[in-house]
């Protein structure tokens, strides 16, 4: 288990603050925030290349916070791969079982790259490698030295799909295995497909940990919510209504949602996917009833996104069979049904 308390490191104009969190045995766990969060430095810091102004770091109980990264059992994995270039892959794996005798490396070599699927690299220089096998190689190197956590630098972020998919897959196969992970990514949809618990940050802060579904359906603040793609995510608060809680955002919508007390402050959040599009007003049990104007239809991997100006932007996502039966597209009017259900209150 690796437990950080209070890690805070000043740079000339950035800083991070404060940072606890605990990563236990078995974990996926994500450090995930714009460019510039201080996702990179703390993973340095995590690693021993950097020290801490002040807190403490320890791993499995032992305080390790000054300890060097040769001493603390952590591998970690640069986005730049760092791989030696004029020595063969398995040259470069052997460096990390410098000292130890021969037949064992050789031993160690080739399980290693049975495991990770390079075994026709052994003889092959860098330059001949693609991105996807010099992570693979990078990947092998370090895992090669048995660490406790495996750090990662933004391991998927100068590949294309294809081989980003092949990746994916090795890291998914490499945690199964029982391997502990802190993995750096910009990425919402890579964080949601690979992590097991989630840390966001922004400004040398973390805003918010948990599990996926906590981080993505329940997000604390208006930074992760647009930050992971929420687009519905307005502040309110509630008033009662025949005691039935309505939720009312800055620029006067009104919501009504399941729960709440009056004069509450919070957030309400509506799934894109939520909202059913009419182009007249419908009959039925939907409980939010809105009119509004399309502004603006955008493409996306999900289906169309239907940005549409009520009181507030309102973002509805549909399919394309939708978008052609009700034609919709700039300039329209439109219906906005949502039932209570969809809507969640998220409380400060």
């Amino acid at each position: 288990m690796l437990k950080l308390t209070g890690v805070t490191k000043d740079f000339k104009g950035f800083r991070i603050s404060d940072i606890s969190f605990t990563v236990e045995k078995g974990d996926y766990f994500i450090l995930l925030g714009p460019s510039g969060a201080g996702k990179s430095i703390l993973l340095e810091t995590i690693a021993g290349l950097l020290s801490p102004d002040s807190g403490t770091l320890e791993l499995n109980g032992k305080d390790i916070t000054n300890l060097p990264i040769q001493q603390r059992k952590v591998g970690l994995v640069f986005q730049d791969h760092a791989i030696f270039p004029h020595m063969k892959v398995k040259k470069n794996l052997a460096f990390a079982l410098h000292g130890r005798p021969s037949g064992f490396i050789r031993e160690r070599i080739a399980a290693m790259c049975k495991r990770l699927g390079i075994e026709d690299l052994p003889e092959r220089y860098p330059s001949t490698l693609s991105g996807g096998e010099l992570q693979r190689v990078a990947l092998a190197r370090t895992l090669i030295q048995e660490p406790e956590i495996l750090l990662l630098d933004e391991p998927l972020s100068s590949m294309d799909t294809r081989l980003k998919s092949g990746v994916r897959a090795l890291l998914r196969q490499i945690h199964r295995e029982g391997q502990t992970i802190i993995h750096v990514t910009h990425d919402y949809e890579e964080a949601l497909s690979l992590g097991t618990r989630i840390a966001v940050m922004d400004h040398g802060r973390v805003l918010q940990t948990g599990t996926p579904d906590e981080v993505f359906h329940y997000p604390r603040n208006g930074f992760v919510a647009h930050f992971i793609g929420l687009k519905n995510f307005f502040p309110v608060t509630i008033r009662m209504s025949n005691a039935i809680p309505v939720a009312v955002t800055d620029a006067g919508l009104r919501i009504q949602v399941q729960q709440g007390q009056e004069n509450a402050k919070g957030f309400v959040m509506i799934r894109g996917e939520d909202i059913v599009l009419s182009n007249a007003a419908l009959d039925s049990s939907a409980t939010n009833v809105f009119s509004g104007r399309i502004r603006e239809v955008t493409v996306t991997p999900m289906g169309y996104d239907i940005c549409i100006d009520a009181a507030e932007t309102i973002h509805a996502l549909v399919t394309r069979s939708s978008l052609e039966k009700m034609n919709l597209r700039e300039g329209v009017n439109i219906w906005m049904n949502i039932k209570a259900t969809a809507v969640k209150f998220i409380e400060e």
